[in-house]
């Protein structure tokens, strides 16, 4: 399976090399939105205001084409919001507004914006050791190397252990390959350990701390289940769209300040270390001269998304799920649904094909 993997970003990685378009990659600051007020749908309600394609601007022309593109790659819902207003909102098959559907990857946002909100509230910081929250001998390194790993390398994928154990967190799975912050790799088990952090720091669970802090602040549904060594949340399409926009204003919902901490919502969403320009806090970016994908050590000196605004952001699941920020222009676009083809772990080629589309509709 990881050969499999290996094909399939090296064909992304041409696809980055043979789509390339000229413009300056964004600067290192969190974008605000525009002058436009964002709307925010009252939670409790399944009231959320809309706008037509016609009163924005946007060419209804080339709506048909989207919906088959999407609908051709097993799509199960989309939605765009601009200004926070739901331009269009689409289903496929039996699936509905209510319909749960998995984040897979695109969840780790999620833990991130929590972890944020851990730290904000003065329950753990982010330069100190894994172990200080984990215990001693929570991986199978030599003690010297496990006491260099923290949660900022846990939140940045540099943690330095063997990614090839992928999910398992048996401290016997968690090999030291390298000194934490000198390599980066897409690994899930040390990423999914962060919410065990966040547990032992709160001295609660995690689906309590995020239920109390953020789930039910802003009006989302769904929980996290548990699969394997790995916990994956659910909720329905129009969830991860209140969790876009809340993102989109930065980390404020409405007249509440969820997460408030500015200096960390710059570093979520902007680039976290110096190995993978294309990846903050466990969001992935666009518009960033170079890129590193999962399973691979190559570096492609191209952005993310190619036919994407440079300011975009993302949380980007297996089987294509998607959740894109696009503060220039108040956007924010879900895509749940089923594999596209490549069976990738983040981005894939359905990323940049899809941003064509878009980019047809709104022009």
């Amino acid at each position: 399976m990881k050969n499999q993997y290996i094909l399939l970003y090296i064909g992304l990685g041409f696809l980055f090399l043979s789509c390339s378009k000229s413009s300056d990659t964004t600067d290192d600051s969190v974008n605000p939105t525009t002058v436009a007020t964002l709307y925010f749908p009252p939670i409790g309600s399944d009231t959320w205001e809309t706008a037509s394609l016609q009163t924005i601007g946007w060419n209804s022309n080339t709506e048909e084409p989207l919906y088959n593109f999407l609908e051709e790659n097993d799509t199960k819902a989309f939605i765009i919001l601009k200004d926070g207003k739901i331009v269009i909102e689409r289903y496929f098959d039996d699936f509905t507004k209510d319909s749960p559907w998995y984040w897979a990857s695109a969840g780790k946002t999620l833990t991130a914006f929590i972890t944020g909100i851990a730290s904000e509230n003065g329950f753990l910081e982010l330069d100190a050791k894994s172990s200080d929250y984990l215990g001693q001998g929570w991986t199978n390194a030599p003690q010297e190397k496990e006491e260099l790993i923290t949660v900022w390398h846990q939140l940045t994928m540099t943690s330095g252990l063997d990614e090839t154990t992928w999910d398992c967190t048996m401290p016997d799975c968690l090999t030291y390959l390298a000194d934490a912050g000198t390599r980066w790799s897409y690994h899930n088990a040390p990423y999914t350990l962060i919410q065990d952090v966040v547990a032992n720091a709160t001295q609660t669970s995690f689906e309590n701390y995020f239920t109390n802090t953020l789930k039910n602040k802003i009006g989302m549904d769904g929980r996290w289940i548990p699969n394997a060594d790995n916990n994956t949340y659910w909720s329905t399409a129009r969830s991860m769209a209140r969790f876009g926009l809340l993102n989109l204003n930065n980390g404020t919902w409405k007249n509440t300040v969820i997460l408030g901490d500015t200096d960390f919502l710059t570093q979520m969403k902007n680039t976290s270390q110096d190995l993978n320009k294309s990846y903050g806090y466990l969001w992935w970016l666009n518009g960033k001269e170079s890129a590193m994908v999962p399973s691979l050590q190559i570096v492609f000196n191209e952005e993310l998304i190619p036919n994407a605004p440079d300011d975009l952001y993302a949380g980007l699941g297996k089987n294509d799920q998607k959740l894109y920020v696009v503060p220039s222009v108040n956007l924010v676009v879900v895509r749940m649904g089923e594999d596209t083809g490549e069976t990738a772990l983040g981005p894939s080629s359905f990323d940049n094909e899809l941003w064509g589309y878009l980019n047809t509709l709104m022009n």
